[in-house]
């Protein structure tokens, strides 16, 4: 599904990829797994086009999507869904309201009774069906994760990037995560491509790992 061939990205003088080629497979739950500090949340944010890359090509189902301006990027990115590393929920909002924002914003003639079901149901999911009229500052660090996982599978994704999904969790709640991942890829049946410093998390949740 997705096809990444000659990948570079440098900030400045210092190269984070270099030249990489890599295929995520259909279906399957990919982890990329390194150290801190070299590039694998960079290479999520090439995936989507939060970044452009310095050369290389990303193919998403055939197609390339280097050199793409916003309003083309606007439909690929609404394929993806994304667990930001720290969850990145929108602090002035409940979590339902996080949950639904991007309904609401992209899904042209979902109606107001549909955004809330589908709201429950996605909480429900993780593991948070009490929790949509609760803050995001009043939830502990594992229920940000599921919540932002949540938002993330809100619009149904096909492929679902999650950026250090189990960083500062202990270990119980980052056992929770990685269930959440696999029930995840069994539930949808999306692609899945998981970057992480865990190496007890990458080999809980992976197909494969590079």
């Amino acid at each position: 599904m997705i096809e990444i061939r000659g990948l570079s990205k440098r900030f400045g003088r210092r190269p984070v990829l270099d030249g990489l080629d890599l295929d995520v497979r259909t279906g399957e739950t990919l982890v990329v797994l390194g150290p801190s500090g070299t590039g694998k949340s960079v290479l999520l944010k090439l995936v989507i086009g939060l970044l452009a890359p310095d050369a290389g090509s990303i193919r998403i189902d055939g197609a390339e999507i280097v050199g793409l301006g916003e309003p083309a990027l606007t439909p690929v990115r609404r394929r993806f869904g994304m667990l930001f590393q720290g969850a990145a929920l929108l602090d002035s909002m409940t979590v339902g309201g996080n949950v639904a924002l991007a309904m609401q914003e992209h899904a042209a003639g979902m109606g107001e009774a549909e955004v809330r079901r589908r709201v429950g149901e996605r909480l429900e999911w993780v593991g948070l069906s009490e929790a949509a009229d609760l803050m995001p500052a009043s939830l502990s660090g594992g229920m940000r994760k599921r919540a932002g996982l949540a938002r993330a599978l809100a619009m149904d994704p096909e492929y679902v990037l999650y950026d250090e999904p189990t960083t500062g969790l202990d270990p119980i709640t980052a056992d929770v995560i990685n269930q959440l991942i696999r029930d995840t890829q069994r539930r949808l049946h999306v692609t899945s491509v998981v970057v992480t410093h865990d190496i007890r998390s990458a080999y809980a949740v992976a197909d494969r790992i590079v």
